[in-house]
Parts: C-alpha cells; structure tokens; sequence
C-alpha cells in the first residue's frame, strides 16, 4: 500500500470530498420543498426575519443554520439544503474518526466511513433540509471529539473533552433527541476511566463529568440567542425556562395518524420507509424514499450481535462499546414518549450499524478476511441501484417506483 495510503489524514480528507461532491450532485432537484422541510425552511424563514417564535416544538440551531443557508445562497433549493449536505459530510468524516481512533487501523475506519457513506439514509439526510441531520453530525463529530480526548497531555485533554460537550450541546440544540448522549458520554467516561489513569489523563472523573454537563447545557440555551430579538414574544431570561416546558408538551402532545408512521421496534428491519416525495415536479416523476441499506440495516444487526459476542468472549472494550453505541441509541425509543414514530427516527442509530460493521469485520478479521472488500462491493451495488429514488432521478413513469418495492411496506 503506497504511504499516502496509511495515513488517515489523506484517506479521511479524499472520503470526505467524494461525499460532498456525491451530495451536491442535483441537490437543488426537486426545485420544491419535500416532506419536513415544509415544517423547517418556513420556520428558518421567519428566523431569519426575526419575525417571531415559529416550529416551537424543536429547538433553533438546526433552523438557525438553515437560515444561514438561505442568508448566503438565497431563499431556493439550494440555500434551503446546502448545509445539510455539509452536516453529512461532517457524520461520514465523524464515522471515519470514531473508527481511526478507536481502532488504530484503516480498514475499518474506512469501511465504517463507506458504508456510511453509501447506506441510503446519510445521502438522503444530506439532501433535504430537515433537523435531524444537523442534529446527527454534532453527535457523531462531538463522540469523535470526546475519544480523541482520551489520549493526549493533560491541556489537550481538557481542550478536547470541552469541544465534544460543546458539539453536544448544539446537537441538543438541533434535537432533544441527542441529549441522552450526554449522559451516554458520562457513563462511558466512568467506565473506561476506571482503574486506567493514562486514559483523559489529567481529568478527574468527577470534575469532567461536570464540565461535560455544564459546558453541554450552556452550550444548549445559548443557541436561543435569537429568539430574544424576536419581534413579536421575545424571549427573556425569565422566559426560556418555561419555553422549555412548552416544547416539551408540543412535542408529547397526541398526535392523528400518519400514513407513513411505524413503530420504533420495526425501524431495524427496514420494514416501514417513508416517500419524502413522489410525485411529477421539474419536468418528471420523481421520488425520494427514506429507507436504509439493506445490506447495513440487516448486516449491521449481525454486526452488532458479533460484537457483543466479541465482547463476551474477550472482553474487547472495542466490541462492547461498538454493540453498545447502537443498543444505547436504539433503546432510547422505547422510552421517549412520542405519540408517532416514523423511520427516520432511526437516523442517528443507522449510523451506529456502521460503527459495528467496520468493528465486527476488524474484530474477526481472521476468520474473515477479505469479506469485508466483498461487503462493501454489495453496498455500493445496493447504492446504485436505488440511487433514481434516493436522488429524485428522473423516473420512467407513475408506477416506476415498483421496480424498487422488495417489501409490501415500503411502496
């Protein structure tokens, strides 16, 4: 292998770009908005504007981004979802370090990168302008920053540890649904840190759980900065306190049903996507279907099963934490007390698979060996032959879609 080719830097670097350029291909197709972003890009308008309170189910970050995306590109389809394709290419590169940092090898970190890259739900997030995909790049990028955090002097350490919570904290400020990765941070920190001084190195357990909690929730409210120079219902500091609770009883509220709502146990079986458009617009039918890889959604599932047997068996902290990042993530949906479900809720879980494919692969590599290549090469088929209706491709005809229906649910 050349020596360009060993160093992660480069590697990271070239992956990076190919996903940005994969990414931006047509992004400004369809010309309309789709699904959510009839929610968000309105809402980022209004922000914009500083015209008032608007979507006040969510937080502002991700909206506030959005508007800066209309701010420098103009109020079109391209203004509306150029950030996300950035906030994409941010979880492919975030992918890439996980795996860099906790490995130590290439391979893995970029067969975690590729399948991220070509497992169908990063390229659809990063095309539409939605909050989830802000929120899922702050979450893996501020992982990334708490790994490399481990190691270091003790300056570096704390410079790290403190960039990871602030990613967190904005990723809060996309979603609340990234706040319990906080508290999954803290619980890793306490594990890993036991009995082994040289890891986070000059960082008492105490004393960082603390910075890791206070520079988070900091971070978090200081994304409302907007919001007090609303024209209408400002916040104020007596406000944002009580906006918390309202938020929280918008987003608990009973909602109708849904055509494309599914249930959180069914979202690892691929079993219920969602068509974010499917209609004729620009000159052709076309269609966008939020749906996973096959080849990661079920192969990950083994992944994970191998890792926790991996771990079991070794008791290889890269196994365990590797099944653990996805049970964790997954889990959560159990508990969160949302009255719809929907399939791209399982974004930011779909992105742990990679991390337990490339560890699996890695882990039982001499069992293995070179199934990953063959892997990835059926990923990649997989890619190219759903891309028409994962990049809303021109499309032969109204019932074009079934060519691509395996499953009753997904059509």
């Amino acid at each position: 292998m050349p020596a360009l080719l060993r160093r992660p830097l480069p590697v990271a670097l070239s992956i990076a770009i190919v996903a940005q350029i994969l990414f931006l291909w047509r992004l400004t197709v369809p010309g309309i908005l789709m699904f959510d972003e009839i929610h968000y890009v309105p809402a980022a308008r209004r922000l914009l504007a500083l015209d008032g309170p608007a979507n006040v189910e969510h937080p502002l970050f991700a909206k506030t981004l959005i508007a800066g995306g209309i701010a420098l590109f103009g109020d079109n389809a391209l203004g509306w979802r150029l950030f996300s394709t950035l906030a994409a290419t941010a979880v492919v590169t975030g992918v890439f370090a996980l795996l860099w940092l906790g490995t130590r090898r290439l391979r893995p970190a970029v067969t975690g990168s590729l399948c991220a890259l070509l497992g169908f739900t990063v390229f659809v997030q990063a095309r539409i302008a939605m909050l989830d995909g802000y929120m899922a790049a702050f979450v893996v990028t501020g992982a990334a920053c708490l790994l490399w955090a481990m190691h270091g002097r003790p300056a570096q350490v704390r410079r790290r540890w403190i960039a990871g919570a602030v990613l967190l904290g904005l990723a809060t400020g996309c979603k609340w649904t990234a706040a319990p990765y906080v508290a999954f941070a803290g619980i890793a920190l306490i594990l890993l840190k036991r009995g082994r001084p040289d890891r986070w190195r000059g960082m008492a357990t105490i004393p960082a759980l603390l910075l890791l909690g206070g520079v988070s929730v900091v971070t978090y409210f200081a994304t409302f900065a907007p919001a007090f120079f609303y024209a209408r219902e400002p916040l104020t500091l007596a406000t944002i306190l009580p906006f918390q609770l309202h938020m929280y009883g918008q987003q608990t509220q009973v909602l109708p049903a849904h055509t494309y709502q599914s249930s959180w146990w069914s979202w690892p079986l691929d079993l219920r996507p969602i068509w974010y458009l499917y209609e004729p617009v620009d000159g052709a039918q076309r269609g966008v279907l939020m749906i996973g890889n096959p080849a990661v959604l079920w192969g990950g599932l083994v992944a994970v099963a191998a890792c926790a047997i991996g771990w079991w068996r070794t008791r290889d902290v890269r196994t365990g934490a590797a099944a653990m990042l996805w049970i964790a993530g997954f889990a959560i949906w159990a508990i969160i007390p949302k009255s719809l479900g929907f399939f791209y809720y399982y974004y930011l879980p779909s992105i742990w698979l990679c991390i337990a494919i490339a560890v699996a692969f890695d882990h039982w590599r001499a069992r293995v060996a070179g199934w990953d290549e063959a892997y990835l090469l059926l990923v990649a088929g997989l890619f190219v032959h759903f891309h028409p209706i994962l990049s809303a491709a021109a499309l032969s005809s109204p019932r074009a879609f079934t060519r691509w229906m395996w499953l009753p649910g997904w059509a």
